[in-house]
């Protein structure tokens, strides 16, 4: 009995300082309470952006989130009745890279994968093909980040990220 003591009692320090002398990776906590942050089910009011900035349309939405893995794969599901536009969604986190992904396809079957660094609030898309033949990227930023909202920003490229132009403005508020 002495002797498992004394045992347990050496494995408890050694793991102690063990976990003492890895830094806490700040860039993964803030990752993973990005996910927890999405949870439950939220309006959100939609503005198409003219190039000049300017709103060009609006329509309202929802958008649902929920654990698949915990701290880890979240699902969702968007909503814009207006535009008659639905959408599955998944927003993981990617250890081996450092990456959060995010992946929606709609009823057009088209899967768009977009991914940034952990610790950030953007997410890039990779390049797609457009209709005139050259190639873009989309990004989306993440801001204005409340308990019950937060603020989202669509941009495009068509110049290889030289260069950003406005595609939407997203406000979200928590229902639930």
């Amino acid at each position: 009995m002495f002797w498992t003591t004394v045992s347990l009692t050496a494995i408890a320090a050694l793991a102690l300082r063990a976990s003492a002398s890895v830094p806490a990776d700040d860039e993964l906590t803030q990752s993973i309470e990005q996910l927890r942050h999405a949870i439950g089910l939220w309006s959100a009011q939609t503005d198409f952006l003219g190039p000049d900035g300017t709103v060009a349309k609006s329509v309202s939405g929802s958008y649902e989130y929920s654990w698949v893995i915990p701290d880890q794969v979240v699902s969702g599901r968007s909503d814009i009745p207006e535009l008659k536009q639905s959408a599955a969604l998944l927003l993981y986190l990617k250890p081996a890279t450092r990456q959060i992904e995010m992946v929606s396809v709609g009823a057009d079957g088209r899967l768009w994968v977009m991914n940034g660094p952990f610790g950030s609030e953007t997410r890039v898309s990779h390049p797609f093909a457009t209709a005139g033949g050259g190639e873009s990227q989309l990004r989306f930023t993440r801001s204005n980040v409340q308990p019950n909202s937060f603020e989202s920003h669509m941009e495009y490229t068509e110049d290889g990220g030289q260069s950003w132009q406005p595609g939407n403005h997203q406000r979200f508020q928590r229902l639930r």
